[in-house]
């Protein structure tokens, strides 16, 4: 045997001992999204009826944390993980340690008698805590009390930090809207993978779903719409065509239940955006109170999909209902951030609106689409004043970008990439890679959506940092974003089809480093966390499991 015929037998040797390694990590460490270093070690961290919790911090954050994990071993297990003192063994340590960078960073050390768990802040504790939950049997899932389990940890040490600051997923509530309790759930699968923002698209032309007191009629008018468009009546489809169920559709979410769900996120560590959409997709807003429009109506709450031509008109009397509104809506949300939309805005109103167009000459703008960006900049000012700041769809690119705004790029990457020329911040969420409202699989079978394909192997290639941005605009990308617009989606298991696994897949992207990425890998472990999944009762699509596409 020659010397390259050794050489190729070593190296599929090696080839071979990395993939059955990195087959039994898969196993024994199915963590998503995947840790930048994992060390394994032999043996195992067992909980059982005499484990302790130590908090080496006085800190109501940590504690909120921590109770999570507790919360989570006493409904499977029985077990009351009670606070000890300084437990030498059979304890979970958890320190709040500020010589670490980042927020979200933390490292954990699982021996067979201490699980030692360090970050610099609560939320980062939280994060190592969904780190633990992932190594459990996913019977600690479970609501009651299940026997002839082993509740063991796998021996390790990890260390882990995100790559983006900003990792979300979104909810269209405006087409279809979905129960108080299933949006908990939401949260808590976005909390699961290690998610850190839920980005709640409230208003819309089929329906303004939250309760704003000063304008009762947005609820009692614009929450509801008499019937609603069945199969593809899209904008394109000829009149005579569209079929329609005749059924009045309906709903919205009181200010109580507002509190509720943010409360329920902030427990998790989620910070919840609101979106309410300007200067277009405005219609249920309009028929609520037609003086806003620039035709002042009549108008009605769009009963099928698309774009209208009908949308705010930049009246002081439209910015002020605005500023009340948003007024409301920031005392409901704590978010820096607060979605102002901005997207698929048509001019046809304003070209022919006299108000608008003696405005345009008053502020000595270009035209309509500079008047836009006169609406958002005003819009902006008032935001920043409350100490908040506002994002925007790409569309507000154009006639100019409000000074501090953050722009969502979803018309591909090229919003993104102007974005972050001109040093704003940039959410990325282009649709060929992050709009998990298209069609997943080829199946016959799959459930109506709106169109494309996007398998979940396409979500997992996705980077958020284009490679024509030099290293300082990419450090204006903050992150990256799945959506979920619900045309289409009516049921919350059809919507729980639709985001899983691809937003897990999206949660690795964000997460993990760039060079660790491995598809197969991925999988891998996923289908360790599937089983999770389905203690959940999470209705994910199977078909990765079995390889079809």
């Amino acid at each position: 045997m020659n010397i390259n015929s050794k050489l190729l037998l070593l190296f599929g040797y090696l080839l071979l001992n990395f993939s059955a390694v990195a087959q039994t990590n898969a196993d024994r460490y199915p963590i998503i999204p995947l840790p930048q270093t994992l060390i394994a070690k032999k043996g195992e961290f067992v909980i059982n009826a005499s484990t302790k919790i130590v908090l080496n911090n006085k800190d109501e954050q940590l504690k909120k944390a921590v109770d999570f994990l507790v919360g989570l071993v006493k409904n499977s297990t029985g077990y009351q993980l009670e606070l000890g003192g300084n437990v030498p063994k059979n304890a979970l340590v958890f320190t709040l340690d500020p010589g670490m960078k980042n927020e979200e960073e933390y490292r954990i050390s699982i021996s067979k008698s201490i699980v030692d768990v360090r970050a610099k802040t609560a939320a980062g504790i939280f994060r190592a805590v969904q780190t633990l939950r992932q190594l459990l049997p996913p019977q600690i899932e479970e609501k009651q009390q299940v026997s002839s389990v082993k509740w063991s940890i796998p021996c390790a040490v990890i260390q882990d930090v995100p790559r983006f600051d900003y990792r979300g997923v979104h909810l269209d509530v405006c087409r279809h809207t979905f129960p108080v309790e299933f949006i908990k759930k939401y949260i808590d699968l976005l909390a699961l993978f290690k998610f850190n923002t839920f980005h709640w698209h409230l208003t819309d032309d089929q329906g303004w779903r939250i309760e704003i007191k000063k304008y009762p009629k947005l609820t009692s008018m614009g929450s509801w719409r008499k019937e609603t468009a069945v199969g593809k009546t899209t904008t394109g489809t000829p009149i005579m065509d569209r079929k329609y169920d005749c059924n009045t559709y309906e709903g919205f979410y009181t200010q109580e239940e507002v509190k509720e769900i943010v409360k329920y996120a902030q427990d998790r560590f989620i910070n919840v955006i609101p979106e309410i959409e300007m200067p277009g997709h405005a219609l249920a807003a309009l028929t609520a109170y037609p003086e806003l429009g620039c035709t002042q109506g009549p108008y009605e709450v769009a009963t099928r999909w698309g774009v209208f031509n009908d949308v705010f008109c930049p009246r002081d009397t439209t910015f002020k209902f605005l500023e009340n509104v948003l007024t409301e809506v920031m005392d409901l949300f704590p978010s820096k951030y607060i979605h102002i939309g901005g997207d698929e805005c048509p001019k046809l109103r304003w070209k022919n609106c006299y108000h608008c167009q003696t405005l345009i000459k008053e502020k000595g703008l270009k035209d309509e689409h500079e008047l836009q960006s006169y609406f958002i900049q005003r819009m902006e000012k008032f935001i920043n004043s409350k100490g908040r700041r506002i994002i925007g769809w790409d569309e507000i690119l154009e006639g100019g970008l409000a000074p501090d705004a953050t722009v969502m790029s979803w018309r591909g990457i090229e919003g993104g990439i102007a974005a972050a020329k001109q040093h704003h911040d940039v959410i990325m969420t282009p649709g060929g890679f992050c709009y998990l409202d298209h069609y997943q699989s080829k199946s016959e079978n799959e459930p109506l959506a709106i169109g494309g394909f996007i398998p979940v192997e396409k979500v997992y290639s996705y980077d958020p940092v284009p490679d024509s941005l030099t290293p300082e605009e990419a450090n204006y990308i903050k992150g990256a974003q799945a959506n979920l617009w619900t045309e289409y989606i009516t049921t919350p298991e059809h919507a729980e089809y639709m985001v899983f696994p691809r937003a897990i897949a999206l949660a690795e992207v964000v997460w993990s480093s760039k060079n660790k990425k491995n598809y197969n890998d991925f999988l891998a472990r996923f289908k360790k966390q599937a089983l999770r999944l389905d203690e959940l009762k999470v209705n994910y699509a199977k078909h990765i499991l079995s390889g079809d596409k």
